[in-house]
């Protein structure tokens, strides 16, 4: 039985001026993976404002409630995935305004838990479990475990879901496969081979494309969502990792750590419009609403690149912390 605690809850009030994660700007959150802590930081002034350490063993994802209240750190342990290492059981919640952690959920057993998604139409927190080889499903109201998706593959790091809720699509990292996943009736409705490694995965705006990085080659996979294949192949200039899609739905961002570049695709030709520079070992991208700025983590250097969507340049960068990976947009309240 999975064990439910939480720690209490801050108030706050404000009088009159503006904090970070306000309506005008929102918040970035950061997982530290080498201080196994979570940054908070405010993009308008370019620094962060509160580090809240995890409890001694890092998360390496992070996502934000949709009122951008709290946020859920996975603690996936200090291994790489199929690596040796310790194994998480566990997912702390952190009060971003109080900068402090005020609930958890306990899995039960190591399972190295690692994506969190919010579903877009049910509002449960869905959660990658590994080594258990499912996606846990988790009431954010009561932090309970409310059931699973089996996702019918070992190593199963990430998710993505469909705007509409009814499709989540999980790379399998040491398989190299895609699970695409009914997550109205839980269930597993396929595996698609991909390569002998595949990494990070995420979807179109639209829905109609997902896409997922080898890790043999340089090149992202392009899966069809309407027949559950892959319909086409990108090429790139370095294996890719992490990617986003712009809020316009035009491109879609992947970086490329081995040269310290992101491509640009253009999402209507499928071809690489441009690379960017960026600074040391980026790992994964995430963008503003706004859909002027986008944010790349760089490990190497601890900095988080901002991008001008505009010009397709980084504009500055902002210190973020020792091997700084998952990056979540919170919402301002």
């Amino acid at each position: 039985m999975a064990a439910i605690r939480f720690t209490g809850c801050l108030a706050i009030l404000t009088l009159g001026f503006a904090l970070p994660g306000s309506a005008q700007q929102g918040t970035l959150l950061i997982a530290q993976k080498g201080l196994a802590s979570l940054a908070i930081v405010d993009p308008a002034a370019g620094k962060i404002v509160a580090v809240v350490p995890e409890g001694g063993i890092t998360g390496h994802e992070v996502t934000a409630s949709p009122d951008g209240r709290y946020a859920y750190v996975p603690i996936y342990g200090n291994s790489g995935v199929g690596s040796p290492g310790t194994d998480g059981r566990n997912m702390v919640v952190i009060d971003i305004a109080a900068h402090k952690i005020v609930g958890n959920v306990d899995f039960g057993h190591g399972v190295r838990p690692h994506m969190p998604i919010f579903g877009p139409k049910d509002g449960m927190l869905y959660v990658t479990t590994e080594l258990d080889k499912t996606i846990s499903i988790i009431d954010p109201k009561t932090l309970k475990i409310v059931g699973s998706i089996p996702t019918g593959q070992p190593e199963s790091h990430m998710l993505a879901i469909s705007h509409d809720g009814r499709r989540g699509y999980t790379a399998n990292v040491g398989p190299g496969t895609v699970s695409v996943l009914d997550m109205v009736n839980r269930k597993t409705l396929k595996v698609i081979p991909i390569s002998h490694n595949t990494q990070r995965i995420s979807i179109s705006n639209d829905d109609r494309w997902v896409f997922t990085a080898d890790q043999t080659k340089p090149q992202i996979a392009v899966i069809d969502t309407r027949t559950n294949s892959v319909a086409k192949w990108i090429p790139i200039e370095s294996v890719g990792y992490g990617a986003a899609p712009t809020p316009d739905g035009r491109y879609l961002l992947m970086v490329m750590a081995a040269v310290n570049k992101v491509a640009v695709v253009d999402l209507k030709t499928m071809q690489v419009a441009r690379n960017i520079d960026v600074p040391g070992d980026p790992q994964e991208v995430a963008m503003n609403p706004d859909g002027k700025t986008g944010y790349v983590s760089c490990m190497a250097s601890h900095e988080l690149a901002v991008v001008d969507l505009a010009t397709w340049k980084v504009k500055s960068t902002i210190e973020d912390g020792k091997n700084s990976d998952g990056i979540a947009w919170a919402k301002g309240r």
